[in-house]
């Protein structure tokens, strides 16, 4: 998305226009990488691997956003808006909005039967918003 599509979801209040901070940015790399790295653990519970990709995920991606001086409380407008931002493709999309409504399915009803596929994809597809993210320049101040 151009800075014109990012200011456009700011107008229909989606995203807010929010300076960049590298400490921030840091902090959310540096904490996604951890879980990314915990998520592949196969010595803990499934769920645990998922809740930890799935929330390493969602770092990258608000890191990406928060680098380009936006901040969104929604977590599908946070991964829509940086996977697009950063030329992810549609299906990688698909996996991150499948592992929302898998997370609030275990968040709000207690499901905890994590679909070995979905994990490894989900995993797959951080591994990819790790790579675009860390391209980025980090923010200056």
């Amino acid at each position: 998305m151009a800075k014109q599509e990012l200011d456009n979801l700011v107008k229909i209040g989606t995203l807010k226009a929010e300076a960049a901070s590298r400490k921030e940015f840091d902090g959310m790399l540096a904490s996604a990488r951890r879980g990314l790295v915990d998520a592949q653990n196969q010595s803990i519970e499934t769920d645990s691997q998922f809740d930890l990709a799935y929330g390493a995920a969602h770092r990258f991606a608000l890191a990406g956003l928060r680098q380009q001086g936006y901040r969104s409380e929604n977590r599908i407008a946070v991964f829509q808006t940086l996977v697009h931002t950063l030329g992810t493709d549609n299906a990688d999309i698909q996996i991150f909005l499948r592992a929302h409504n898998e997370r609030n399915l275990a968040e709000y009803e207690g499901r905890i039967d994590i679909d070995a596929k979905l994990l490894a994809d989900l995993i797959r597809c951080t591994k990819k918003l790790e790579a675009a993210v860390g391209k980025l320049t980090p923010p200056a101040a």
